[in-house]
């Protein structure tokens, strides 16, 4: 039986690795000829609390491949606890069990149906489908808005992401239930929700010494067409570790 639990403490140091990731990062820019690969468009997803700015080194280096990549469009991801909402605002497909004093447990859906509006408008415009790729908890938002649309959504790729739970089993609990949001709501609507299964390949890109997001809840091991990929990396580090991008590159090349 899996046992489920936010990170241990222990492991946070090891997200001081992110400043060598940086490095690694900057040397893998100076390397020259990047092999130009022909895929579909992608939209990038950052994580909670941070804003699109922490994907652009990622999107540079798409883009070195040839590889057109966009911004999710939605600005800082605060797990819509920044937008000014109600419950039944969210869309009518998620099925959510009432919630007599709601605290804004709900805005991740509300931000899956934005994302995929967005989606649905950069698909037409570019007359394609898109790959996403989503860090942490935009990893998250973008396996839902496959789960949702898979006429939209060719793959997903996630770095770290919570797939059991919601935020229960991650560093930010405990900030979370401070401010009132019932986690266990939320972890009963992430279960409901995973009895649709994805249809479109996932690539779940994990590390056993990431300190925010659990392992065992990072872990999709209902699905099969979710590939998990085990690199010791920090979590704050996978949207700027080259071995991350050699993965996703390695990934879009197969869709090519």
């Amino acid at each position: 039986m899996t046992t489920l639990a936010p990170p241990p403490r222990k492991l946070l140091w090891k997200e001081a690795r992110v400043a060598s990731d940086a490095v690694h990062m900057a040397l893998r820019w100076l390397q020259p000829g990047a092999r130009r690969i022909e895929t579909e468009p992608v939209l990038l997803l950052p994580g909670f609390g941070a804003s699109e700015a922490f994907m652009r080194p990622l999107k540079r280096q798409l883009a070195r491949h040839g590889i057109h990549a966009e911004d999710w469009g939605l600005g800082r991801n605060l797990a819509g606890l920044d937008i000014r909402h109600r419950l039944d605002d969210v869309s009518e497909g998620w099925q959510l069990e009432p919630l007599p004093r709601y605290r804004g447990e709900a805005g991740v859906p509300l931000l899956c149906d934005r994302l995929i509006a967005r989606a649905q408008q950069r698909a037409a415009a570019l007359d394609s489908k898109l790959t996403l790729i989503g860090w942490s908890l935009g990893g998250t938002i973008a396996r839902e808005a496959a789960r949702e649309c898979p006429e939209l959504i060719s793959q997903v790729i996630t770095l770290g992401s919570p797939v059991l739970g919601g935020p229960k089993y991650t560093a930010a609990a405990d900030r979370l239930a401070g401010r009132g949001l019932d986690l266990d709501w939320i972890e009963r609507q992430v279960e409901r929700r995973s009895q649709t299964p994805i249809q479109v390949p996932v690539t779940a890109i994990v590390s056993r010494s990431d300190a925010i997001v659990g392992y065992q809840a990072a872990l999709d091991e209902a699905n099969p067409r979710v590939r998990h990929v085990e690199l010791d990396v920090s979590h704050l580090g996978m949207a700027i570790n080259p071995k991350v991008w050699d993965v996703i590159l390695a990934t879009l090349s197969k869709r090519a």
